[in-house]
């Protein structure tokens, strides 16, 4: 499964695209991975243009089985909150249109499944992807780790889902 994890926002929105890896020593690799920035100084209707057309690119190009995307549950600061939302109905948007499925995940959940506890920190989130996936660096900014983290954490859970539904069938 190619898993693309989506960190939303509007002034940065990280990437990155994750397989299984066939090295039992490292259980994934990481295949594509980024930011997409948008200037704050530009309108929003651009700027969302932007990241619209910047996610069709990866979409198109990479062809990823499913795309992740941080589930929004709660935000300090509304304006932030508003702007992440936006960046997220145009990155779910553009999945739909392409008949990818979509799963979401809030940071808990994602922490959980890559840590092993909800609160782990940025940098213990950082340092666990390079782990994960072999990386000789602590992928940054934090925004591309959060994004690998989503895809790490869906194909965790689908294989979980899995193991669930042969159970009880």
């Amino acid at each position: 499964m190619f898993v693309l994890g989506v960190d939303p926002g509007l002034t940065r929105c990280g990437y990155g695209i994750v397989t299984r890896s066939p090295d039992a020593a490292i259980p994934f690799k990481a295949c594509l991975a980024g930011v997409i920035e948008t200037s704050p100084r530009d309108d929003l209707a651009v700027r969302l243009g932007q990241l619209a057309s910047d996610i069709d690119s990866i979409l198109d190009e990479e062809h990823p089985d499913v795309v992740v995307v941080e589930k929004i549950f709660f935000q300090n600061n509304v304006r932030t909150a508003i702007s992440v939302a936006q960046a997220s109905g145009v990155i779910l948007a553009s999945a739909s249109r392409r008949g990818i499925a979509v799963r979401q995940y809030t940071p808990n959940e994602v922490k959980n499944a890559v840590v092993g506890h909800g609160g782990a920190t940025k940098i213990q989130v950082q340092d666990m992807i390079m782990n994960l996936c072999g990386l000789d660096e602590i992928p940054k900014p934090p925004d591309v780790a959060d994004a690998l983290a989503l895809a790490i954490c869906s194909l965790t859970s689908a294989r979980l889902d899995a193991a669930i539904a042969a159970v009880k069938s």
